[in-house]
């Protein structure tokens, strides 16, 4: 088939041979493919190569992610009418180049796909899209870490396409000791940036530095461009989420209401705040806001999706609050509804049995 545009995948990588054949079959049906390998000691090289991908070796000293991918945007031929970023641990699905063929116009700047980020038991779990698919002229990677791409030449016109999707399968062994740092540098070079300022606060969170969490989230609800309600519920959650891991519940019931409010047609914080009432044994609560949480059935394209909203965890607290509230029927209801997400899940099979031989 002849095709009207020239695409051109472009990645980088390290020490990830095990993903190469799976990711080239995924991604073959491009023009030419470059890899920007930064310093593998595996055979993710020579694999590469034999798949006739054009790889070239360049360790990045201080290590930055927008430095690397601009490196390897550099490898892409300035005849190249899309670029396309793919990391070797994400697959498309078949046919995404005719689909990408379809909706390309000679304006268009850059177009959005689906990507599923999480994936459990065959299902996605987190959706948002994808924005690494664009014109070469203009494109630059900006940022240490979280790195986005920057326009530069005026308005983008930007396509959305749902019917192209690309999946993630991590590499769960792979660290990301590195991110806090980069994180910290990102801030300290550019402090009014609110999403690298979310960011900074929630790698405080993961490790544990909730006092640091707490002051930099609400510095980021604090900017001026920090006006993305979905994110700044989420800043909220994660600082409830703080205050309820110093013990300070008060204040962490305080920042879930206000998470709610700011964001009520998303499940998290309901779910969430459902989690807090559970803990507190106030089990009435709990199925108020577990069953607000369930009447929300729009499932966001957005990176903010918690997995805990979409999956089990709702009906299988439902199932236990209702075991403790005495109502025998309605949590064997909830925790075969809990069963039917995950069928060999072992504690809720345990909770099943529970139920079932109370008196």
């Amino acid at each position: 088939m002849k095709y009207k545009y020239k695409v051109c995948v472009y990645a980088i990588c390290k020490n990830e041979e095990k993903f190469v054949d799976r990711w080239y079959e995924s991604i073959k049906e491009a023009d030419e493919i470059y890899v920007l390998d930064t310093g593998s000691t595996d055979n993710t090289v020579n694999k590469l190569k034999e798949h006739g991908v054009f790889v070239k070796v360049e360790e990045i000293k201080p290590w930055r992610f927008d430095i690397a991918r601009n490196k390897s945007l550099d490898l892409v031929p300035n005849d190249t009418d899309i670029c396309v970023c793919v990391d070797l641990d994400e697959v498309y699905e078949p046919g995404w180049r005719d689909i990408l063929e379809k909706y390309w116009k000679n304006d268009t700047t850059r177009l959005r796909h689906t990507y599923n980020w999480k994936i459990e038991n065959g299902k996605p779990v987190v959706t948002f899209y994808y924005e690494k698919t664009h014109k070469k002229e203009g494109y630059r990677w900006t940022h240490p870490v979280h790195e986005v791409l920057t326009y530069d030449l005026g308005n983008e016109n930007v396509v959305t396409c749902d019917e192209i999707i690309l999946n993630h399968y991590p590499d769960d062994n792979k660290s990301r000791g590195s991110y806090l740092e980069l994180l910290e540098l990102s801030v300290k070079e550019d402090p009014n940036d609110d999403r690298n300022m979310h960011y900074l606060g929630r790698e405080y969170m993961y490790h544990r530095r909730w006092n640091e969490c707490i002051d930099t989230l609400i510095k980021h609800l604090n900017l001026k461009s920090a006006t993305w309600k979905d994110e700044r519920a989420a800043s909220m959650r994660f600082i409830a989420r703080s205050y309820k891991n110093l013990n300070r519940f008060e204040e962490s019931t305080l920042w879930y209401l206000k998470a709610i409010d700011e964001a009520p047609y998303l499940r998290d914080g309901y779910v969430e705040y459902g989690m807090l009432l559970y803990e507190g044994k106030q089990y009435i609560e709990c199925v108020n806001y577990l069953t607000k949480a369930l009447t929300i059935k729009k499932h966001e394209k957005t990176y903010i999706n918690e997995i805990f909203s979409w999956d089990y965890t709702i009906d299988n607290l439902l199932s236990c609050c209702y075991f403790y509230l005495g109502l025998k029927d309605i949590s064997l209801f909830y925790i075969n509804r809990a069963l039917d997400y995950d069928k060999d899940n072992r504690l809720l099979k345990n909770n099943l049995e529970i139920i079932k031989n109370a008196e």
